[in-house]
């Protein structure tokens, strides 16, 4: 089982998008950052490397998707409640993201979801599991 998790994401500007989730309130550990990437810490042993294009193409033969064109990836994070669901998108937009969905409420779950500068998917989602119906 393994102890943490690094999802790696292509970026075109590596301060501008350092700067963007700073806005968001997400912090970086300096450990594994520098002028290549910087890893974003999203939770307790979750991280995104955010990667130069450059740098990245160092690790796949493949071409780099163009998020703002194609789906590369969806990453959802959960929040503690419907207001903190609506803080982080009203923040990423602020920030310089943009709405690429209308909220969804399903009752005991609701999220809303943004994209970043460079065009990466983010969900941000609460669930209230009491309210969950049962099977």
């Amino acid at each position: 089982m393994a102890k943490q998790i690094f999802v790696n994401l292509p970026v075109k500007d590596l301060d501008n998008s350092k700067e963007f989730f700073s806005k968001l309130g997400f912090g970086f550990d300096e450990q594994f950052t520098d002028v290549n990437a910087a890893c974003l810490i999203i939770g307790e042993n979750i991280n995104a490397m955010l990667i130069t294009e450059p740098f990245f193409k160092t690790f796949t033969k493949k071409e780099i998707s163009d998020a703002t064109k194609s789906t590369e990836v969806l990453i959802a994070i959960d929040a503690g409640s419907r207001a903190e669901v609506d803080d982080m998108v009203s923040k990423a937009k602020n920030a310089g993201g943009s709405i690429y969905m209308e909220p969804m409420d399903h009752g005991w779950m609701y999220g809303h979801s943004f994209a970043d500068l460079d065009g990466h998917q983010w969900e941000i989602i609460y669930m209230d599991m009491a309210a969950m119906p049962q099977a």
